[in-house]
């Protein structure tokens, strides 16, 4: 028999500005232990030294994760140019160097091949998997692995800082999957004068911001405190790029046990995804035939 998990049956999202050092399973960690939750996840991993948004999801939320994963995000981060290295990051060892130094016009000019409809090969030290297995773990190891190139949608890239000759500083706004530190390496590639990443920080995903996240000193602060709970975003939040459907009881009672319900539809088209409300609450996600909505996730009423 299976253990029950112990913690509290509550649901919604906090946004944390995560600090450099630790990592987002930490983070998660630390909030899942703050609030004294059963269930805890987040939307986008960030590297350690990497800062900014990390929406944490708790129990029913986490059912709304892909939305955000899938939602646009912008990073702001900083290329130190003329240096490589094998993590395309400043915690890696340098691998190669140059002495050539682009100009603000070349950079610019060298940008608009990284937006749009893209494809990308994540850096050595990534998650990706490769025959079963973290490539990152292979390339601790010393192994030099084919990674495929992957599609990714960047929206915008901009160069908005050159504080000096040795570094820039860029904005992007892009899909999902889509590695920053990639994008430095690539850009310093297309330069011919190498790059990797000195610092990056998330400025938001989806409908989440960094200026509203909490510090992880406030987390501690406010632990296992009624007022931490204050600061909890409804699950509904993950679902705000798709089109909402008013619901009846009736039709709540069906869409939660996996059953077609009747909704109430404007704008939205046949075989479109969308979410039913009851009462301004969450009750399921489906896709929307002819009045009613076939749910792929359901909701727990509460």
């Amino acid at each position: 028999m299976a253990r029950k998990k112990k913690g509290r049956d509550i649901s919604g999202w906090l946004v944390i500005d995560k600090p450099a050092g630790p990592t987002s399973t930490a983070v998660v960690n630390k909030v899942r232990w703050a609030l004294d939750a059963k269930k805890a996840g987040h939307a986008g991993t960030l590297d350690p030294d990497a800062t900014g948004v990390l929406a944490v999801a708790l129990g029913e939320a986490t059912k709304t994760v892909p939305y955000i994963t899938d939602a646009l995000k912008a990073y702001a981060f900083t290329v130190r140019l003329g240096q490589a290295t094998n993590t395309d990051d400043s915690e890696g060892e340098v691998i190669a160097t140059s002495d050539l130094r682009p100009d603000d016009d070349q950079i610019k000019a060298a940008l608009g091949q990284f937006v749009g409809d893209i494809m990308q090969v994540p850096p050595q030290f990534s998650a990706v998997k490769i025959d079963g297995e973290r490539a990152y773990k292979r390339a601790r190891d010393g192994e030099e692995m084919e990674i495929a190139a992957r599609p990714l949608w960047v929206e915008e890239l901009l160069l908005t800082d050159r504080p000096d000759a040795d570094h820039v500083t860029l904005e992007m706004t892009c899909g999902k999957g889509g590695y920053v530190r990639a994008i430095a390496r690539d850009l310093g590639q297309a330069l011919g004068c190498l790059g990797h990443v000195t610092q990056l920080r998330r400025i938001w995903s989806g409908p989440f911001d960094a200026e509203d996240g909490l510090t992880l000193e406030q987390v501690e602060a406010l632990a296992r405190s009624p007022e931490l709970d204050t600061h909890l975003l409804p699950l509904e939040t993950g679902l705000t790029d798709l089109p909402e459907l008013r619901c009846t009881p009736e039709s709540a009672a069906r869409l939660r046990n996996g059953n077609p319900g009747m909704v109430i539809a404007s704008d939205v088209e046949y075989g479109d995804e969308a979410w039913a409300s009851l009462d301004g609450r969450a009750v399921a996600v489906g896709i929307y035939k002819a009045g009613e909505l076939h749910p792929s996730r359901v909701f727990n009423a509460g």
